[in-house]
Protein backbone atom coordinates (compact mmCIF):
# COMPACT_ATOMS: atom_id res chain seq x y z
CA UNK A 1 0.00 0.00 0.00
CA UNK A 2 1.41 3.19 -0.76
CA UNK A 3 1.97 5.51 1.72
CA UNK A 4 0.45 9.27 2.56
CA UNK A 5 3.99 10.92 1.32
CA UNK A 6 4.50 8.67 -1.78
CA UNK A 7 0.98 9.71 -2.78
CA UNK A 8 1.61 13.20 -1.95
CA UNK A 9 4.70 12.79 -4.13
CA UNK A 10 2.47 11.02 -6.66
CA UNK A 11 0.10 13.88 -6.91
CA UNK A 12 2.47 16.57 -6.93
CA UNK A 13 4.61 14.78 -10.20
CA UNK A 14 1.13 14.72 -11.79
CA UNK A 15 0.46 18.33 -10.91
CA UNK A 16 3.89 19.83 -12.43
CA UNK A 17 3.10 17.53 -15.39
CA UNK A 18 -0.34 19.05 -16.47
CA UNK A 19 1.13 22.37 -15.28
CA UNK A 20 3.72 21.81 -18.39
CA UNK A 21 1.97 20.80 -20.93
CA UNK A 22 1.32 23.34 -23.58
CA UNK A 23 -1.89 24.68 -23.73
CA UNK A 24 -4.86 23.72 -26.43
CA UNK A 25 -4.32 26.39 -28.85
CA UNK A 26 -6.98 26.45 -31.93
CA UNK A 27 -6.61 28.07 -35.39
CA UNK A 28 -8.47 30.04 -37.45
CA UNK A 29 -8.71 31.12 -40.62
CA UNK A 30 -11.14 33.65 -41.66
CA UNK A 31 -11.99 35.45 -45.04
CA UNK A 32 -13.54 38.91 -44.92
CA UNK A 33 -12.60 39.04 -48.64
CA UNK A 34 -15.65 39.43 -51.48
CA UNK A 35 -14.60 36.33 -53.47
CA UNK A 36 -13.13 32.69 -52.27
CA UNK A 37 -9.35 32.42 -51.02
CA UNK A 38 -7.86 29.43 -50.98
CA UNK A 39 -5.65 28.86 -48.02
CA UNK A 40 -1.81 27.40 -47.98
CA UNK A 41 -0.33 26.19 -44.80
CA UNK A 42 3.47 25.06 -45.49
CA UNK A 43 4.98 23.47 -42.24
CA UNK A 44 9.04 24.18 -41.63
CA UNK A 45 11.03 21.16 -42.27
CA UNK A 46 10.28 18.56 -39.73
CA UNK A 47 6.75 19.46 -38.58
CA UNK A 48 3.61 17.99 -39.65
CA UNK A 49 1.37 19.37 -42.39
CA UNK A 50 -1.78 20.80 -41.47
CA UNK A 51 -4.76 20.12 -43.23
CA UNK A 52 -3.53 18.72 -45.61
CA UNK A 53 -1.76 22.19 -46.72
CA UNK A 54 -4.66 23.85 -48.34
CA UNK A 55 -8.59 24.31 -49.07
CA UNK A 56 -11.17 26.72 -50.26
CA UNK A 57 -12.59 29.15 -48.14
CA UNK A 58 -15.60 31.00 -49.26
CA UNK A 59 -16.17 34.56 -48.61
CA UNK A 60 -16.97 35.61 -45.02
CA UNK A 61 -16.71 32.29 -43.65
CA UNK A 62 -13.86 30.36 -41.35
CA UNK A 63 -12.34 27.54 -40.87
CA UNK A 64 -10.86 26.08 -37.51
CA UNK A 65 -8.78 23.41 -36.29
CA UNK A 66 -6.50 22.59 -33.40
CA UNK A 67 -2.78 23.25 -33.81
CA UNK A 68 -0.48 20.41 -32.95
CA UNK A 69 0.21 20.18 -29.03
CA UNK A 70 4.05 19.85 -29.58
CA UNK A 71 6.36 22.62 -31.13
CA UNK A 72 5.14 23.88 -34.56
CA UNK A 73 6.74 26.40 -36.98
CA UNK A 74 5.70 27.09 -40.96
CA UNK A 75 4.06 29.88 -42.81
CA UNK A 76 -0.08 30.31 -44.00
CA UNK A 77 -0.28 32.25 -47.03
CA UNK A 78 -3.89 32.79 -49.29
CA UNK A 79 -4.17 32.10 -53.06
CA UNK A 80 -5.98 33.56 -55.22
CA UNK A 81 -8.06 33.72 -58.71
CA UNK A 82 -7.95 29.88 -58.55
CA UNK A 83 -9.66 27.83 -61.39
CA UNK A 84 -10.12 23.68 -61.88
CA UNK A 85 -10.11 23.77 -65.43
CA UNK A 86 -10.43 20.23 -66.68
CA UNK A 87 -9.12 18.56 -63.80
CA UNK A 88 -6.12 20.98 -64.08
CA UNK A 89 -5.76 23.05 -60.80
CA UNK A 90 -4.34 26.91 -60.98
CA UNK A 91 -4.13 29.76 -59.03
CA UNK A 92 -3.50 33.69 -60.32
CA UNK A 93 -1.39 34.33 -56.78
CA UNK A 94 0.42 31.84 -54.28
CA UNK A 95 -0.20 29.03 -56.12
CA UNK A 96 1.74 25.54 -54.91
CA UNK A 97 2.61 23.27 -58.11
CA UNK A 98 -0.73 23.33 -59.58
CA UNK A 99 -2.67 21.35 -56.29
CA UNK A 100 -5.68 22.52 -54.15
CA UNK A 101 -3.83 20.36 -51.59
CA UNK A 102 -0.46 22.21 -51.05
CA UNK A 103 0.78 18.87 -49.06
CA UNK A 104 3.98 20.47 -47.61
CA UNK A 105 4.69 22.52 -50.81
CA UNK A 106 5.57 26.23 -50.89
CA UNK A 107 3.94 28.79 -52.65
CA UNK A 108 4.64 31.10 -55.85
CA UNK A 109 5.58 34.74 -55.42
CA UNK A 110 4.64 37.80 -54.46
CA UNK A 111 2.24 36.82 -51.74
CA UNK A 112 1.38 38.11 -47.92
CA UNK A 113 2.85 35.23 -45.53
CA UNK A 114 1.91 34.77 -42.03
CA UNK A 115 5.00 33.02 -39.99
CA UNK A 116 4.37 31.19 -36.88
CA UNK A 117 6.46 29.38 -34.31
CA UNK A 118 4.00 28.15 -31.60
CA UNK A 119 4.24 25.66 -28.57
CA UNK A 120 7.94 27.52 -27.86
CA UNK A 121 9.88 28.35 -25.08
CA UNK A 122 9.32 28.42 -20.95
CA UNK A 123 5.93 29.82 -21.41
CA UNK A 124 3.98 28.27 -24.19
CA UNK A 125 5.15 30.84 -26.37
CA UNK A 126 3.42 31.06 -30.00
CA UNK A 127 5.08 33.95 -31.93
CA UNK A 128 3.80 35.20 -35.14
CA UNK A 129 4.54 37.99 -37.79
CA UNK A 130 2.93 39.14 -41.37
CA UNK A 131 5.85 39.22 -44.23
CA UNK A 132 5.79 41.25 -47.33
CA UNK A 133 9.29 39.96 -48.12
CA UNK A 134 7.72 38.08 -50.88
CA UNK A 135 5.58 40.79 -51.94
CA UNK A 136 1.74 41.09 -51.52
CA UNK A 137 -1.42 39.75 -53.20
CA UNK A 138 -3.94 40.38 -49.89
CA UNK A 139 -4.19 41.99 -46.67
CA UNK A 140 -3.77 40.08 -43.74
CA UNK A 141 -3.54 40.27 -39.78
CA UNK A 142 -2.98 38.08 -37.17
CA UNK A 143 -4.65 38.09 -33.81
CA UNK A 144 -4.53 35.81 -30.94
CA UNK A 145 -6.96 35.76 -28.49
CA UNK A 146 -6.65 35.05 -24.37
CA UNK A 147 -3.21 35.08 -24.47
CA UNK A 148 -0.67 36.42 -21.69
CA UNK A 149 1.76 39.26 -21.86
CA UNK A 150 2.20 41.52 -25.31
CA UNK A 151 -0.44 39.79 -27.80
CA UNK A 152 -0.81 42.57 -30.12
CA UNK A 153 -2.69 42.54 -33.52
CA UNK A 154 -0.38 42.46 -36.36
CA UNK A 155 -0.49 42.84 -40.28
CA UNK A 156 -1.05 44.46 -43.15
CA UNK A 157 -4.66 45.75 -43.87
CA UNK A 158 -4.49 48.08 -47.13
CA UNK A 159 -5.11 46.82 -50.21
CA UNK A 160 -1.27 48.07 -51.64
CA UNK A 161 -3.05 46.66 -55.28
CA UNK A 162 -4.10 50.05 -55.13
CA UNK A 163 -0.42 52.16 -54.87
CA UNK A 164 1.73 49.29 -55.92
CA UNK A 165 4.60 50.99 -57.86
CA UNK A 166 4.12 49.94 -61.90
CA UNK A 167 7.71 48.10 -61.83
CA UNK A 168 6.90 46.16 -59.16
CA UNK A 169 3.27 45.23 -60.72
CA UNK A 170 2.38 41.26 -60.88
CA UNK A 171 0.01 40.66 -63.42
CA UNK A 172 -2.68 37.61 -64.24
CA UNK A 173 -2.43 35.65 -67.85
CA UNK A 174 0.87 35.85 -68.12
CA UNK A 175 1.21 39.49 -67.72
CA UNK A 176 -1.44 41.04 -69.66
CA UNK A 177 -3.94 40.71 -67.22
CA UNK A 178 -5.25 43.06 -64.27
CA UNK A 179 -2.72 44.23 -61.49
CA UNK A 180 -3.43 40.61 -58.64
CA UNK A 181 -0.27 41.08 -56.52
CA UNK A 182 3.01 43.50 -55.56
CA UNK A 183 6.22 41.86 -56.49
CA UNK A 184 9.04 42.76 -54.09
CA UNK A 185 12.66 44.49 -55.02
CA UNK A 186 14.11 41.51 -54.89
CA UNK A 187 11.40 39.54 -57.43
CA UNK A 188 11.26 42.89 -59.61
CA UNK A 189 15.10 43.07 -60.65
CA UNK A 190 16.26 39.87 -58.62
CA UNK A 191 19.99 41.88 -57.96
CA UNK A 192 21.82 40.73 -55.07
CA UNK A 193 21.80 44.03 -53.17
CA UNK A 194 17.69 44.01 -52.89
CA UNK A 195 17.54 40.09 -52.32
CA UNK A 196 20.23 40.21 -49.73
CA UNK A 197 22.39 37.53 -51.05
CA UNK A 198 26.09 37.79 -51.67
CA UNK A 199 27.59 40.66 -49.85
CA UNK A 200 24.96 41.82 -48.82
CA UNK A 201 23.75 38.69 -46.95
CA UNK A 202 23.83 40.17 -43.17
CA UNK A 203 22.68 42.94 -40.61
CA UNK A 204 25.36 45.34 -41.92
CA UNK A 205 25.00 44.81 -45.56
CA UNK A 206 21.30 44.16 -45.91
CA UNK A 207 19.46 47.59 -45.74
CA UNK A 208 16.11 48.89 -46.79
CA UNK A 209 15.55 49.91 -49.93
CA UNK A 210 13.16 52.43 -51.15
CA UNK A 211 11.15 49.46 -52.57
CA UNK A 212 10.75 47.53 -49.04
CA UNK A 213 9.83 51.53 -47.61
CA UNK A 214 7.32 51.47 -49.95
CA UNK A 215 5.76 47.73 -47.95
CA UNK A 216 6.91 49.10 -44.78
CA UNK A 217 5.03 53.12 -44.95
CA UNK A 218 2.53 51.45 -45.67
CA UNK A 219 2.47 48.70 -43.01
CA UNK A 220 4.71 49.37 -40.30
CA UNK A 221 4.07 45.86 -38.56
CA UNK A 222 5.41 44.19 -41.26
CA UNK A 223 8.80 42.44 -42.49
CA UNK A 224 9.84 43.82 -45.56
CA UNK A 225 13.50 42.78 -45.97
CA UNK A 226 15.33 39.72 -45.24
CA UNK A 227 17.25 41.75 -42.31
CA UNK A 228 14.23 43.37 -41.29
CA UNK A 229 13.71 43.82 -37.30
CA UNK A 230 13.43 41.01 -35.07
CA UNK A 231 11.29 42.64 -32.70
CA UNK A 232 8.91 42.12 -35.60
CA UNK A 233 7.81 38.81 -34.42
CA UNK A 234 5.78 38.85 -31.66
CA UNK A 235 5.15 36.53 -28.80
CA UNK A 236 2.23 35.76 -26.74
CA UNK A 237 2.24 33.15 -24.32
CA UNK A 238 -0.50 30.40 -24.08
CA UNK A 239 -3.07 31.90 -26.45
CA UNK A 240 -6.47 29.89 -26.91
CA UNK A 241 -6.73 30.52 -30.28
CA UNK A 242 -4.96 32.55 -33.03
CA UNK A 243 -7.10 33.77 -35.82
CA UNK A 244 -5.25 35.03 -39.05
CA UNK A 245 -7.32 37.24 -41.30
CA UNK A 246 -7.79 37.70 -45.05
CA UNK A 247 -8.62 41.22 -46.00
CA UNK A 248 -9.06 42.64 -42.55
Amino acid sequence: MATPVSLLSLSLLLAFCSMSEATDLILTLVNNCPFTVWPAIQPNAGHPVLERGGFALHTFTHRSFPAPATHWSGRIWARTGCTDSYGHFSCATGDCGGRLECNGLGGATPSTLVQLDLHHGHADFSSYAVSLVDGFNLPMTVTPHEGKGVCPVVGCRPNLLDTCPPPLHFRSNGGHGPVVACKSGCEAFKTDELCCRGHFNSVQTCTASDYSKFFKSACPETFTYAHDAPSLMHQCSEPREIKVIFCH
